[in-house]
């Protein structure tokens, strides 16, 4: 069985894998549209959460929560469902394609082997289409990818039941009503006000725009802190919690100046057209900051690059992230 399915490469698999899918069900949202609507963006340093027993930083909420904000912003009804039972989520599946109909999932990056070997790492949120299946060959539309591609029944179920953090649990989903004609304009705005408001008052110290200059403080004392190796450590998790998972800090921020783009004429709001070339140069800020940390891992670093010079940077992009917010939630009302 083969859903007839139009795949379109994307900056990042959850919003991509919503601008597809929403696509085959007659609904065109682009990319930006998806992250904007599902109020994708936040920020949020947590020395009490610790991967690999280094501090988790994230640039966006929580997996699988762009899609659930969307979906109730949309009007979109899906459904979701998880499993223990390794056979009965292929069933599952296959009942599902043989309806016609692709289906989301949740997969680990580790054991996808279409992807390159230097592109596979332990991370258990990535989500990606399946759209047919040949034999025991299912039909792939993995958003990061350029063209659509294949994987074994075997692997698929690897991916799907790998363990670790976020346990997978052969996790699927696939709409079930899509609505004709949405107000998109309604969704943008309500999407817009809440990452507005997230980034610009939630209380706690480490969430928010003011999460930032909160690393910014441990980072100026992780050498002293930490010793020179582990706090390179410490500095390379930080990078490629950036850069390498999801779309990180940098992707992010370009991601939402397209979409501050595409409400300004949606909303009829012209001062959103400024924020986003705000928005632009934040996001520039943030990739020259990991540009420069890389180097320091790598022990590549430029004269005068110290762990209170990547602080200060962070104390930047900080305060510009905070005024940007605080602005965006005055327009945004």
């Amino acid at each position: 069985m083969t859903v007839p399915f139009d795949h379109q490469q994307s900056a990042h698999c959850e919003t991509g894998v919503i601008s597809n899918l929403m696509r085959f069900h007659g609904l065109r949202v682009s990319e930006p549209m998806a992250f904007g609507i599902g109020s994708g963006l936040f920020y949020s340093h947590m020395p009490f959460l610790k991967l690999n027993g280094i501090p988790v930083t994230t640039y966006r909420i929580l997996p699988g929560h762009i899609f659930k904000r969307f979906s109730r912003n949309i009007g979109v009804e899906m459904k979701r469902m998880s499993f223990r039972d390794q056979d009965e989520a292929m069933r599952e599946l296959d009942r599902v394609l043989d309806q016609g109909l692709p289906v989301g999932m949740l997969t680990s990056v580790f054991y996808l082997p279409y992807l390159p070997k230097a592109f596979r790492f332990h991370f258990n949120a990535h989500n990606i289409v399946v759209f047919g299946r040949k034999g025991d060959e299912y039909l792939v539309s993995d958003p990061v990818m350029d063209e659509t591609t294949t994987i074994h029944r075997t692997a698929l179920i690897r991916a799907r039941f790998a363990k670790g953090t976020p346990d997978t649990k052969g996790r699927m989903y696939y709409p079930t009503v899509v609505p004709t004609g949405p107000d998109l304009k309604k969704a943008a705005a309500k999407g817009l006000r809440r990452v507005a408001r997230d980034m610009a008052t939630t209380p706690l110290p480490m969430f928010g725009a003011k999460g930032i200059p909160y690393l910014a403080g441990r980072l100026r004392k992780y050498e002293t802190k930490l010793g020179n190796r582990r706090a390179l450590l410490f500095l390379g998790n930080l990078i490629r919690m950036q850069e390498e998972i999801g779309t990180g800090g940098a992707g992010f921020r370009f991601m939402y100046a397209a979409f501050l783009q595409e409400a300004a004429a949606l909303l009829e709001k012209p001062e959103l057209r400024e924020k986003a070339k705000e928005m632009t140069r934040i996001g520039d800020l943030w990739r020259e900051f990991a540009f420069e940390a890389g180097r320091m891992v790598k022990g590549r670093a430029e004269a005068g690059s110290t762990f209170a010079s990547m602080a200060d940077k962070l104390d930047v992009i900080g305060k510009a992230e905070q005024m940007f917010f605080k602005d965006l939630m005055r327009i945004s009302k």
